[in-house]
């Protein structure tokens, strides 16, 4: 492990040459902290969502309210954790364009991350979510945290795309096999 200034850090789990400000499409999962489950249960195969499960898909569709070049896609609540697909698309000036493929993320011209702003890219995003549903959360006094990262992933192509949306969409029916699945702790019971 990498040390900053004397200290161990975790390395980013980023793509070092990719800039996640660019337009394509995003596949990205955010967990609870401790992967708690807060926003709710599955039952026969269908999630049930509590008040902040019910706040996580409200601000899922509130995304492109506050950044209007973002498209959404496919999106899942799950117990502990959502997934989503973020499509970025900003216009983009015609003398700038990169080369045009029928892949969602093109390869060949890989944009470069660079240090800047960070208002307009993937982070920001996320990042306006999680304050939406943790906001929620403090106004009606419940308890809540989040993971502090995210997992993401560039969708490369149409076929990958259709197999993020199938294991989106499918997710529920799947929850034991899931690898955020953790069992609830058992319901307390009061000794008498």
């Amino acid at each position: 492990m990498e040390k900053f200034k004397g200290k161990y850090r975790i390395p980013s789990a980023r793509w070092a040459a990719w800039d996640y400000g660019h337009n394509a499409a995003y596949f990205i999962t955010i967990c609870t902290a401790n992967r708690d489950h807060y926003f709710g249960k599955i039952v026969n195969g269908e999630m049930i969502v509590s008040a902040i499960g019910q706040s996580a898909l409200n601000c899922w569709h509130e995304v492109p309210a506050h950044f209007p070049f973002v498209v959404l896609d496919e999106f899942v609540v799950m117990p502990n954790h959502v997934h989503g697909i973020v499509v970025i698309d900003k216009p983009v000036d015609v003398e700038t364009r990169l080369v045009e493929t029928q892949d969602i993320a093109s390869l060949r011209d890989e944009p470069k991350n660079k240090f800047g702003p960070q208002s307009k890219n993937l982070a920001s995003i996320v990042r306006g979510y999680k304050i939406g549903v943790t906001k929620y959360a403090r106004q009606n006094n419940l308890p809540f945290a989040w993971q502090a990262r995210y997992h993401d992933h560039v969708i490369r192509n149409a076929d990958e795309c259709g197999q993020i949306r199938n294991y989106i969409n499918t997710n529920p029916q799947k929850w034991t096999e899931d690898k955020f699945y953790n069992p609830p702790p058992p319901a307390k019971t009061e000794k008498m």
